[in-house]
């Protein structure tokens, strides 16, 4: 994509920079490589060198703001830890960039975390030391021009001359010259050329990560959860590329609450899969008032779909609190998407949903998501799910329990955290996983309906912690969960697989939501066995 920005020799209005394909610089022939004064250039190399159309003394030395918000947005998430989708809207407005600024910031942020470990790959072939021997900032400043020289409609001039300037800029003179001398070896082939490289020696699953900028560790996984929910591994180049494919921002209006209108005049689209969706290409969403008040909230289409299921799927008379209605639960409600859509469908029905979250600021972000729902059908705990009030047990109609998972099915919403997961997240997870569902089940009343929902395929978080739960529980049924998201759906989306149901990026074009229901029978008795730690 091409962003707007301040003129030709940023990069992002016009394509300067072009020059006869058959001369060098000076009307030399192309293969010769002296200078006017008759000094040789490009000592050591047998490419053409590319050369900035500005002298030395001319050049930037000022940091393009689109290009600084970038940056800062990459020294967060390395130095601090931090996600780049609470980062980067912070820092637009901090540097008062403008729509087309904006849109050029976050494709450069957002495809340099990407690419993180496709574009190290390539460095490595470009710098004389370890990458690790690296000041954070310069190669955080290496890999944003990169990705403009490799994957972006950026001239190569303006890519390699506005990031050594930002580099002189916001870390000296010194690596400004460093970074010069490594991006121009990148520039030297093109990106499948520099994947044809890396990839010579490199059997099928290490060569799909290269290309596909994952992790190989991930990409074992995701074929073994394609596998495992009835996919063909086939697929997996679609799933990978999907991944890295910007997504549209989802939006949500709370049902019986707000609506589309305004957003719908202001150029979005309305959502194909679920009613009072809707789909726009970004920008600063402030700017609506229904999303401002929160009316309208940004929420991917599959966590709409299975909070929508949990409502809607049937309960047995048993579930119901004779007198008061239905009560539901939300047992990990952080940070309060889920909780907002159901609570209005809640109110809607006339019955009441206590928010459970364990950390204070999280719960204080769910009762802000709240707010818009009428204050009657909702209530907000802080505590740990597992260790409900015993008078609460075994009271409520519908349980819905979205855990901390590995987060492998938002990958392409969170472009650093395929970067940052390991392994042996899974394993520590998954006990926390098991004793979750457990206290969504015994939260529940007999009848009522438990949905246990996970953005993330992988087996190990999804099957198998279903499988543990009806081989230690006699007191729930499985529910049909794909039927369920159909009967929530505006058409059928062929998610099930036996019983369960996994929506998929490269076919649903949501996150990859995993959900499961049970029903608590009549007859409910406590758990067989402790939970299983088995990953």
């Amino acid at each position: 994509m091409t962003a707007g920005g301040s003129g030709p020799t940023d990069g992002r209005r016009g394509s300067g920079g072009q020059r006869d394909a058959g001369r060098n610089q000076g009307g030399r022939p192309a293969g010769e490589r002296r200078n006017d004064q008759g000094r040789e250039r490009n000592r050591g190399g047998s490419a053409p060198r590319r050369f900035s159309q500005q002298a030395p003394s001319q050049r930037s030395r000022m940091a393009d703001p689109a290009r600084l918000v970038a940056f800062e947005v990459l020294r967060a998430v390395s130095r601090d830890d931090a996600y780049a989708n609470l980062v980067l809207p912070v820092r637009i407005r901090h540097h008062r960039l403008d729509r087309r600024d904006a849109a050029f910031a976050t494709e450069l942020a957002y495809g340099a975390l990407r690419g993180q470990g496709m574009y190290d790959a390539i460095l490595d072939r470009c710098v004389d030391r370890p990458l690790d021997r690296l000041d954070p900032g310069v190669l955080d400043a290496l890999r944003l021009g990169a990705h403009q020289l490799l994957a972006m409609r950026v001239p190569p001039h303006a890519a390699l001359n506005q990031t050594v300037a930002l580099t002189r800029a916001v870390i000296g003179a010194g690596p400004g010259s460093l970074v010069n001398a490594v991006l121009r070896r990148v520039s030297e082939r093109s990106l499948e050329e520099w994947l044809d490289e890396l990839t010579t020696t490199a059997d099928e699953t290490e060569a799909a990560a290269i290309r596909h900028a994952h992790p190989v560790w991930i990409v074992r996984a995701l074929r073994q959860s394609l596998a495992a929910h009835g996919r063909p591994t086939s697929e997996m180049d679609a799933l990978l590329e999907a991944d890295n494919a910007a997504p549209v921002v989802n939006l949500v209006a709370l049902p019986g609450i707000g609506d589309l209108d305004e957003v719908l005049e202001q150029g979005a689209a309305a959502g194909e899969l679920v009613e009072g969706s809707a789909l726009s290409s970004g920008g600063d969403l402030g700017r609506w008032s229904s999303v401002r008040s929160g009316t309208v909230r940004v929420q991917d289409v599959g966590s709409q779909l299975v909070a929508r299921a949990v409502a809607a799927a049937p309960i047995g008379e048993d579930a119901l609190d004779a007198g008061t209605g239905e009560r539901w639960l939300d047992l990990c409600a952080g940070p309060g998407g889920k909780a907002a859509l159901l609570g209005a469908l809640a109110a809607e029905r006339g019955a009441v949903l206590l928010a459970n979250e364990p950390a204070e600021h999280r719960a204080e972000l769910v009762r802000q998501a709240l707010r818009p729902v009428p204050a009657e059908a909702w209530s907000v705990r802080t505590g740990d799910g597992r260790t409900l009030d015993p008078e609460l047990r075994g009271t409520f109609a519908r349980v819905i329990a979205d855990v901390p998972c590995s987060g492998l099915g938002a990958l392409r919403r969170r472009p650093e955290s395929r970067w940052r997961r390991t392994p042996e997240d899974l394993a520590g997870l998954a006990p926390l996983q098991r004793e979750l569902l457990d206290a969504a089940i015994d939260a529940a009343a007999p009848g009522g309906v438990v949905g246990y929902v996970t953005c993330s395929p992988h087996p190990a978080e999804t099957i198998a912690v279903v499988q543990d739960a009806l081989r230690r529980r006699s007191d729930i049924e499985e529910l049909d969960a794909g039927e369920a998201l159909d009967a929530v759906a505006l058409r059928p989306l062929g998610a099930g697989h036996e019983r369960t149901a996994q929506l998929w990026p490269h076919v649903h074009g949501t996150d990859a939501m995993f959900l499961a229901l049970f029903r608590k029978r009549r007859d409910a008795g406590a758990p067989t066995d402790a939970p299983s730690k088995e990953s």
